[in-house]
């Protein structure tokens, strides 16, 4: 056991990667590749159980750590670590892999060993991206995620799948090689590719200003904020629902991660030139996906221009540069992951039954499908952020923090306007609820529609207890990533790059939480 859990980083990235090498080579058949490809998610779940109960949340520094010297004499190292930054996004990304493995179980029939062998071929790099310490190994994770979805796309995809997913590709593949850029010159300068020696740079304000810009565009892309997010609805809509599962719940959250690791710490003066630009950026992105939703014919389109006005509150509460706000952001990723992804999911449902995802192809679904309509209605009313689930946490401390900002000229216009979209997200998405499940069920093609069976019940169950378990416990989150936060944003007061807005959050009065839940502390230390 200790050989497990001194390099249990190591375990729960590599994994799933044995699983589909040996999905690709030795299990061919597709009953027994389904069995092998959920047992090694599961087992993967498990792992990651341990980071969860062995978890300091206590200390902001990574831990679990495993270093070993790679290339150039060491200056690159095979080098993993873990805070509570990285545990929250890495509970996600093994809880949703076995979910995701078990809602294919029908609707993949083709080139199944490859299929899951590409599922967790993408959790791997995933994972990795979220342990790697060194900024080449970083890279290398980055850039792996690109293949697996590539083909989950490309050959399992809809009509349109090849043009989704050379889009998919050459959009992130254009952001990438900026960063890769940056990247190099940063090893030039401080000999290593080690995360601690890139922050203990001392870059020009010039230098800081271009490398954020190439750091950032790759993170922006990804996420995908406004106007760089052309490439998602297109990659949503045609991807399987694993993919689209798997692209909402974690891919995306890449984008904003990567902002708060890399780009926000990395380079302060960056951040206080341009944190006005990009909050500006993600409130239209909020309202313009917000807008766009409503008008949408299609389910699984309306649900993807959604992610790109949930993501907008994820980089506004980044940028507001405030530990509320940076917090608020961390847990709308999670909150964002666990509705939207289970959204995906129900509209999977609903296509195997009727190979359409056209509105007005339904109406009147709670007739014949009642247990499908009352899950389908708690996501809902989780993705538009109703008081007592995930969402309403994350959107109501991004919006405080925003509100509070004081790096934010016009902080409290931004919150107003932010708050539209919160309005608009409720319209389109009740107006859509009504429309498929409510009122007379006049198509007879919706008749005899089966309700949720099991294994779609064991598939939902898990995501739609968390939405309300982090909706009333915040504290379990938040707890855990408090000191993280800190550290990553340590070096944004240090090098004063947002003082006033690092300030007005340092006095905020602590936030008491319900008894048996903690408390999060937006003091300063002395408060604690």
């Amino acid at each position: 056991m200790s050989f497990i859990t001194d390099h249990i980083l190591s375990w729960v990235t590599f994994l799933p990667l044995a699983g589909s090498l040996l999905l690709w080579t030795v299990v061919r058949r597709e009953g027994p590749a389904r069995l092998l490809a959920l047992g090694v998610a599961l087992a993967d779940f498990v792992l990651s159980l341990h980071l969860w109960f062995h978890f300091d949340p206590k200390t902001g520094v990574d831990q679990f750590v495993e270093r070993v010297a790679w290339l150039a004499d060491g200056r690159i190292s095979y080098n993993l670590g873990m805070d509570g930054i990285s545990l929250m996004l890495v509970m996600l990304t093994t809880l949703l892999g076995p979910i995701v493995i078990l809602s294919t179980w029908r609707a993949v029939t083709e080139r199944v060993p490859e299929f899951m062998g590409f599922l967790l071929l993408l959790q791997a790099a995933m994972l990795g991206t979220f342990f790697a310490r060194d900024m080449l190994l970083f890279y290398v994770f980055w850039e792996a995620m690109l293949i697996p979805m590539y083909f989950i796309i490309g050959v399992w995809g809809g009509q349109r799948r090849l043009y989704a997913a050379v889009k998919f590709f050459i959009f992130t593949m254009v952001g990438s090689v900026f960063m890769l850029i940056g990247i190099i010159y940063m090893y030039y300068h401080a000999g290593s590719m080690d995360l601690r020696a890139f922050l203990a740079l001392d870059l020009p304000r010039q230098a800081q200003l271009w490398l954020f810009g190439a750091f950032f565009l790759a993170f922006a892309i990804k996420v995908p904020l406004f106007p760089l997010h052309t490439w998602l609805p297109d990659a949503h809509v045609e991807a399987p629902t694993a993919g689209s599962v798997i692209l909402a719940g974690v891919l995306l959250k890449m984008g904003t991660y990567g902002m708060l690791r890399f780009a926000m710490p990395l380079f302060p003066q960056g951040v206080a030139t341009f944190a006005p630009l990009i909050s500006t950026l993600a409130v239209i992105g909020i309202i313009y996906g917000a807008l766009v939703a409503l008008v949408q014919p299609d389910v699984k389109k309306l649900v993807a221009y959604s992610s790109v006005s949930h993501l907008g509150f994820a980089v506004l509460g980044l940028f507001s540069l405030t530990k509320l706000g940076v917090a608020g952001s961390l847990y709308q990723m999670l909150a964002h992951g666990l509705s939207t992804g289970a959204l995906f999911l129900l509209v999977g449902v609903i296509y195997e039954r009727r190979h359409t995802r056209e509105i007005s192809e339904f109406g009147g679904l709670a007739h014949g499908m009642p247990r499908y309509a009352t899950i389908f209605l708690i996501t809902t009313l989780a993705s538009m952020g109703l008081p007592g689930m995930a969402g309403f946490v994350a959107e109501f401390m991004i919006l405080f923090g925003t509100f509070g900002s004081t790096t934010l000229a016009h902080g409290r216009l931004l919150t107003v306007l932010a708050s539209t979209g919160v309005v608009l997200g409720a319209i389109y998405m009740l107006w859509m609820y009504q429309r498929v499940f409510l009122g007379r069920r006049d198509n007879p093609r919706n008749e005899g529609l089966a309700d949720l069976s099991g294994r779609e019940l064991v598939v939902l169950l898990p995501l739609v207890v968390l939405m309300f378990w982090l909706g009333v416990r915040p504290g379990v989150v938040l707890d855990r990533v408090e000191a993280s936060i800190d550290r990553v944003l340590a070096p944004l007061a240090i090098e004063g790059a947002a003082p006033a807005g690092l300030g007005a959050a340092l006095t905020t009065p602590v936030l008491e939480l319900p008894e048996g839940q903690g408390r999060f502390v937006f003091g300063n230390p002395e408060m604690r």
